[in-house]
């Protein structure tokens, strides 16, 4: 039997810093980056279970919103709604572009995107404190004149790329069809899950689901999927090639391997940023922990060579 892999997709796969966000600019992102994927499925042998990002995606959608109800009335959308959105198309632009890839490869494989809801708390302390951002970056002054104008919540990036705004991130519990995603998987056809994280649903009352206006950190959904269907290894894709202590300053060290000790440690001490390192470092946690695999952080370039990116396990 294959290996099964999940490849979390960072947010530059689709859209890059400094991009406008045009449909032409997403798809040539997604062509590239599946390209990068042909070294899991032809040379190392995995079945996959891609899951993707949707921050900028999703901030535009909101925005559109805004926009068409402002001038012509249209009802706006609640954030679940939005996060379908974004899964729909993003979905539809992995699977057509890694489509052409694998076509130009001559290689024949199914893809498919499941449009995937995800169980979390009502009360889950997040809704008190939003801290996912979500959007285009603003300035300062342009963030605080919105904050003044609605009541949204912009938080300044780590990076420091600007101003996004920030919304309730509660953690995933249940990935909704995750026996369809694996046995689907396992046979062969690459499938598109969990985009944006899921979209975030609780029961209101017994036996009927409903959404909430969250966006779930896609990178520990993803974990919590590769946990869930048994997989053989993760996958993070980021826009650094390892994890790195000290990022950004003189002292910085890029790192090979952490083990779940080391990553805990680290994190207490803060080298890595919210927003940014660390909630990356959290889901390589969580999938290690509960599944006894590895789990590897790294650029896409990297993705399947020998020692790239960090590996992080279990001691």
């Amino acid at each position: 039997m294959k290996k099964l892999a999940v490849v979390a997709f960072g947010g530059n796969a689709l859209l890059q810093a400094g991009q406008k966000g045009t449909i032409d600019e997403q798809e040539k992102n997604a062509y590239e980056t599946s390209e990068k994927l042909l070294v899991l499925i032809r040379e190392k042998d995995y079945n996959l279970v891609i899951t993707h990002g949707n921050g900028p995606q999703v901030g535009n959608i909101l925005l559109r919103n805004i926009a068409g109800n402002k001038m012509y009335g249209v009802p706006e959308m609640p954030l679940d709604i939005c996060v379908a959105y974004s899964q729909g198309f993003i979905g539809y632009v992995i699977e057509q572009q890694l489509k052409n890839v694998l076509m130009a490869h001559d290689l024949d494989r199914d893809i498919l995107t499941i449009v995937t809801q995800v169980l979390v708390n009502k009360d889950d302390p997040a809704f008190n404190n939003p801290t996912k951002p979500i959007g285009p970056y603003y300035t300062k002054e342009e963030a605080e004149k919105i904050m003044q104008a609605t009541d949204a919540v912009f938080a300044e990036d780590p990076r420091g790329r600007g101003w996004r705004k920030v919304v309730a991130s509660p953690r995933p519990l249940v990935i909704n069809n995750k026996k369809s995603i694996e046995k689907i998987a396992r046979e062969g056809t690459i499938v598109v899950a969990v985009g944006g994280g899921g979209i975030p649903v609780f029961y209101v009352k017994e036996n009927r689901l409903q959404g909430i206006d969250a966006v779930i950190d896609k990178d520990l959904a993803s974990a919590l999927l590769a946990a869930q269907i048994n997989a053989d290894k993760l996958f993070i894709l980021t826009d650094v090639p390892k994890v790195c202590l000290n990022f950004n300053t003189p002292q910085e060290k890029a790192l090979d391997r952490l083990t779940i000790a080391e990553a805990k440690q680290y994190l207490r001490e803060g080298h890595f940023a919210e927003g940014s390192m660390a909630p990356k470092i959290r889901a390589a946690i969580y999938f290690v922990e509960h599944s006894g695999k590895d789990a590897i952080i790294t650029k896409t370039t990297k993705l399947g060579i020998d020692n790239g990116g960090t590996r992080i396990v279990m001691i």
